[in-house]
Order: C-alpha cells, then structure tokens, then sequence
C-alpha cells in the first residue's frame, strides 16, 4: 500500500488542503462527534460499510482484555468505538495514510483514550505485539494482490482465540474474500449481510 501513487486515501501524505470537519454518528446508543478532513477515507461521513460493520458484528464487552487492531483506521470512527466500549483493552490504529493517523490520535484525546490508543504506520507496530481481535473495513480499492498481502501479514497475529471482524461490499468482491480466506485456512463465517455488505467473522 506504501508504493501506491495518487492523491487517495491510501496515499501515504495527501497533498489535498486538509479542509477540517467534524462527523457525527450514534453506535450502541453513543453518539460521536470526530474530526476529519479531505484525504482521508469517507471525510464527510461515517463511511457505510464502516456503519454495517460497527452495527452487525459483536463489539467488545466492557470488560474486555487485551490488544485490540484497527486496520485501516481512516479517521478513527473503529478505533473510537473500540476505546468506548472497551475501556480495559488497548487499541492499535494502524494506517499508511498520515493525515488519517493525526486525525485518529486527536480523536483518542477527544474521548480521553490516547493512554490506551496507540496509532502507528504499519511499519513502526512492533513485532512481537499479537491481538485478540481485530477490526477492519480494507481498502478493498487498493487491487486484490495489495488486500490479500495485507490480510496475510496482519491475520497471523491473531492469537489463538482471537476473531478478526471484516466488512466487505459484496460487489467488490466480498463473497470471493471470504473464499480466499477459507482458502488460506481460516474459519470464517457470515455473520451478517445488509446493505449490500457482507460482515465476516474469521478465526483460526
């Protein structure tokens, strides 16, 4: 995703004027207001697949424990709910895109998360970190081989009982991801469809 050219918001630093705003959403009954900016991942809204994911699949009990993986953190609408519902866990936000990392650590402070959110490019997360679940809408328009080699380096630190959380278009192919992962060995399962997205839970 590094080596991927273009003003997107996979770029690594867009060049487009940051234009700052602010985005409103409610999940499980919090509302959320969160700065955003051009360059980023859905800037003016709570993107919909982000919305199908963070409605459909199981957050985090309040007490849960652990390191918990935003990949693809955008602005930091996962990575918010994650820190809310989750106070005990920690949370990794992890995106190429360093507009979209300063937007997520400044919405951390917002919610007086930042002790507990620790955003990072993909390249500085240390090595010997695992995480008991992780959380991702992928950047599904980065092309099939960039997604598969993202799933493949991130998946694996998994812990043995973790589950990753995905939500993926099914007109962008999101029947043919949950095959390849089958296919790569995991279980995965529908958890949930709506909206034209497709909701998977994966496990070992």
């Amino acid at each position: 995703m590094a080596g991927v050219t273009g003003d997107h918001y996979f770029t690594v630093e867009p060049n487009a004027p940051a234009h700052a705003r602010e985005v409103q959403f409610t999940i499980a009954g919090r509302d959320y207001t969160l700065a955003s900016a051009a360059g980023v991942f859905s800037a003016t809204r709570l993107d919909l697949g982000t919305a199908v994911l963070l409605r459909k699949a199981e957050l985090p009990a309040p007490t849960t424990t652990g390191t918990l993986l935003d990949l693809g953190c955008g602005f930091g609408p996962i990575t918010s709910v994650l820190a809310t519902v989750a106070p005990a866990a920690t949370v990794w936000a992890v995106d190429v895109n360093e507009r979209a990392r300063e937007l997520t650590a400044a919405n951390a402070a917002r919610l007086g998360a930042t002790g507990r959110v620790h955003v990072a490019a993909p390249e500085d997360v240390p090595g010997d970190i695992g995480f008991t679940q992780i959380w991702s809408n992928p950047p599904i328009r980065v092309g099939k081989d960039e997604l598969h080699q993202m799933l493949l380096r991130w998946l694996p630190r998994l812990s043995p009982d973790g589950i990753a959380w995905l939500v993926a278009a099914r007109h962008l192919g999101g029947d043919s991801l949950q095959r390849w992962l089958v296919d790569q060995g995991w279980q995965v399962g529908r958890h949930a469809s709506q909206k034209g997205f497709r909701v998977l839970r994966v496990s070992r």
